[in-house]
């Protein structure tokens, strides 16, 4: 019996190479067959997700993926995929959201400070992303985009390089992947928190407000991972994957295993995940076209 591929478009360390490796593990041991992640990383996310299109439609190769799975048709000329005809979904398995953080030494304690200052001194302040079009990229150009500001965006290679820039001071704010990611720094003054990216304040520290409640009302990012499988897999076989994975997802032990990580279950049928994806096309086409986000 050979193994089942999951192909992660993502470098590993982030948040959707997390999820991944937990959804392998959980179908490991149930289906006692070996599942696998394998990540190919490259185009933010085009390469591996045109890998995933192309494979055999068996239900051996399935396809995870966030934003970009659905933005990158908004910012590249051409395109290998169509993210809603070249896939069928099989459930959107969770969502996380980020924590907008400063360095110590940008003059603001909180966004409504943020928003002041950005609009005193518009382009000046500059925060960083893990690339252009990836989820930090796109959570700035929604900031940007609703309070009407400009902050300038600067890209590394990967949320790591990112992350290191910001804590250094070279760049002065940045979209954490997780909530734990920033929580780690927050407490001993190396970064400040200004704000959650959910609608809702997060269980894992409740104490810092959303971004929606400091002043910019209607701001929510997530980033959300969907299981997919190759357009012309199998109805039964997407069903079977389907009630599997939202089964492991929804027992007590995994909704804790992923909350600890920041981590928040969704677990929706095909027909749900489907509707879904079609509502962030439509969402993110209005931002990507107002902030004239374009990769030549």
């Amino acid at each position: 019996m050979k193994p089942v591929r999951i192909v992660t478009p993502f470098p590993p360390g982030g948040s959707l190479d997390l999820v991944a490796r937990l959804v392998a593990a959980d179908l490991t041991k149930v289906w006692g067959q070996q599942v696998i992640v394998d990540n190919r990383a490259g185009a933010s996310g085009n390469i591996g997700t045109e890998m995933a299109k192309n494979a055999a439609p068996d239900g051996y190769t399935l396809l995870i993926n966030t934003l970009p799975f659905v933005t990158n048709q908004f910012v590249y000329s051409s395109m290998p995929y169509d993210p809603l005809n070249d896939f069928t979904p099989i459930t959107v398995v969770s969502s996380v959201a980020a924590m907008l953080v400063s360095h110590p030494s940008l003059p603001v304690k909180n966004v409504k400070d943020l928003i002041a200052l950005a609009k005193a001194h518009p382009g000046k302040i500059t925060y960083a992303t893990a690339g252009p079009a990836t989820n930090p990229h796109i959570a700035g150009e929604l900031l940007n985009h609703l309070a009407k500001i400009n902050l300038f965006v600067i890209h590394y290679k990967g949320g790591g390089p990112a992350s290191a820039a910001t804590l250094s001071g070279e760049t002065q704010l940045y979209f954490t992947s997780t909530i734990p990611d920033a929580m780690q720094h927050v407490p001993s003054g190396k970064l400040r928190a200004l704000g959650v990216t959910s609608a809702q304040r997060s269980p894992v520290a409740p104490q810092i407000p959303t971004i929606a409640e400091s002043g910019v009302p209607g701001y929510e990012f997530g980033t959300w991972h969907a299981l997919a499988a190759p357009a012309a897999t199998p109805r039964p076989i997407v069903n079977q994957v389907s009630e599997r994975v939202r089964a492991n997802l929804k027992s007590p032990e995994a909704i804790q295993r992923y909350r600890e990580r920041g981590v928040e279950i969704v677990a929706n049928t095909p027909e749900e995940a489907a509707a879904f994806l079609r509502k962030e096309v439509q969402k993110w086409r209005v931002v990507f076209k107002e902030r004239g986000m374009k990769l030549e």
